[in-house]
């Protein structure tokens, strides 16, 4: 009895660890979408920023509280648009003193000029005359800060700090916000493809299914053996796997010399394959013969191999995806169906289509990426349904071209996506798209994904399915 409960206890921490698993992997796809990233820097770095400086201006009694609205407003504008209009440090600080400086301004001239009366806490002159100063100094010194305005009206209120030092330590503390940021920007931001995108550091031992017409497959080794070798630890798997009835047809295989001559024959086959992967992409690469069901067998040569994504020739069954293809992408692992049309060898004009920001939408830009070069042209695209959506999707697509370090056109079309890759995949070698596999087996019923729509396409293919844990 009291090993049953070890046993039922066991299995429930088990099942814990599984859920704590698939959360913080569904966390760490959530959080690949920018605009969710910056919400979460948004809701954590402000409030510590703010609150730092309320640390320090507790032990200093001579500076007001009304340092903290300016800095708090233009923190939240630099970390939600870090790459935005008003996303420039040196802005921001000189953008705050500027403000405070022409508060002050106008709060001496109200001191002497007999036309500005005194009577009220704030005379309605002093404080347009600081906003008129503010907008026309930020103006001509292209210093423009909305948090500005802030300062230059919050300096007239000071009473329990001089003006001299609300500019001070708008200045002071203006600077730490700047520095933070800039540090938060450099080291992490501009680098997040490196810390939160898989595919940036995985995907690099590559797993071919050698499978269908030899030429097809062939080009889809050279295919994935691009993809390996922009990493420096990439490798390449070849991979044939016997036909399963052969393989039952003695339960003794060592002992069916036909069984023993086809795999010499296939590994003999996939070693003169695996020599041209080595002369033309140079990285490593192995070869695999195994027997058994194919999904079951691919997936298990994947583990077998540490190989982190599987590049397989794209096969179909009555114009839909063939079942084999189907079961790999349902996989834990990152794949890629590649459909060869074109017999080219090198892909270095390539269009990524994309319908919405995610992981897949980066693996499919990182993929791009290393197959285009810095030789190459790549572009992205999403479509929209009416142009009120325009400067979203151009929002959208810039962030995704942030994360890549070649460059990349972002085009927004205003049509349907079978309509917009029909009349331009003839100007690119390699068109990737994503394979819906986060979408519901009846919403792609209901609307099948692109890539079951793409009949004759002047380009090559290729269908990108993330891992499923």
């Amino acid at each position: 009895m009291f090993e049953g409960v070890i046993a039922r206890l066991v299995a429930v921490a088990r099942r814990m660890r599984r859920l704590e698993r698939r959360e913080l992997a569904a966390f760490g796809r959530w959080l690949q979408h920018t605009g969710n990233l910056l919400h979460l820097t948004v809701l954590v770095a402000v409030p510590l920023l703010i609150g730092l400086v309320t640390l320090i201006s507790n032990a200093l009694t001579e500076l007001s509280f009304l340092l903290f609205p300016p800095l708090a407003s233009g923190a939240y504008t630099l970390f939600a648009d870090p790459e935005g209009r008003y996303a420039s440090p040196r802005k921001f600080v000189v953008g705050l003193v500027v403000g405070a400086c022409c508060g002050w301004a106008a709060l001496g001239l109200s001191a002497w000029a007999p036309f500005f009366p005194t009577a009220a806490p704030v005379s309605p002159a002093s404080a347009a005359l600081s906003i008129f100063l503010t907008g026309a100094a930020t103006w001509l010194l292209d210093v423009e800060e909305p948090a500005a305005f802030s300062t230059a009206l919050l300096v007239l209120v000071t009473d329990d700090a001089s003006p001299e030092a609300y500019v001070t330590s708008v200045a002071v503390f203006g600077a730490l916000v700047a520095v933070v940021f800039s540090l938060w920007r450099s080291r992490f931001y501009e680098r997040r493809a490196q810390y939160l995108y898989d595919t940036a550091q995985g995907d690099d031992h590559v797993l071919v299914p050698m499978r269908g017409d030899h030429d097809r497959a062939e080009t889809t080794a050279l295919f994935g053996a691009t993809l390996a070798a922009a990493h420096d630890a990439g490798k390449v798997v070849l991979l044939a796997i016997l036909d399963e009835s052969a393989a039952d047809a003695d339960v003794d295989a060592n002992a069916d010399p036909a069984l023993d001559d086809v795999a010499t024959e296939t590994a003999e086959r996939l070693e003169a394959t695996a020599e041209t992967v080595r002369t033309r992409a140079g990285v490593p690469c192995e070869v695999v013969v195994a027997s058994g069901a194919p999904v079951p067998t691919t997936v298990e040569t994947a583990a077998n191999t540490n190989c982190d994504l599987v590049v397989t020739p794209y096969e179909e069954k009555q114009g839909l995806l063939s079942p084999y293809v189907r079961g790999i992408f349902d996989s834990r692992y990152d794949t890629i169906a590649f459909r060869p049309t074109t017999g080219r060898r090198r892909w270095r004009r390539i269009l990524v289509t994309v319908a919405r920001p995610g992981d897949t939408a980066h693996a499919m830009l990182d993929f791009a990426a290393r197959l285009a070069g810095r030789s190459g042209t790549l572009s992205v695209c999403t479509c929209i349904d009416a142009e009120v959506e325009r400067r979203g999707a151009e929002t959208r697509l810039a962030d995704l071209a942030e994360t890549v370090d070649v460059d990349v056109e972002t085009r927004v079309a205003r049509s349907r996506i079978t309509d917009f890759i029909g009349a331009n995949a003839d100007a690119y070698d390699l068109l990737l798209v994503g394979s819906s596999g986060e979408r519901s087996r009846a919403s792609r019923f209901v609307s099948p994904p692109t890539f079951e729509r793409l009949h004759d396409v002047d380009c090559d293919v290729a269908v990108i399915d993330r891992g499923h844990p």
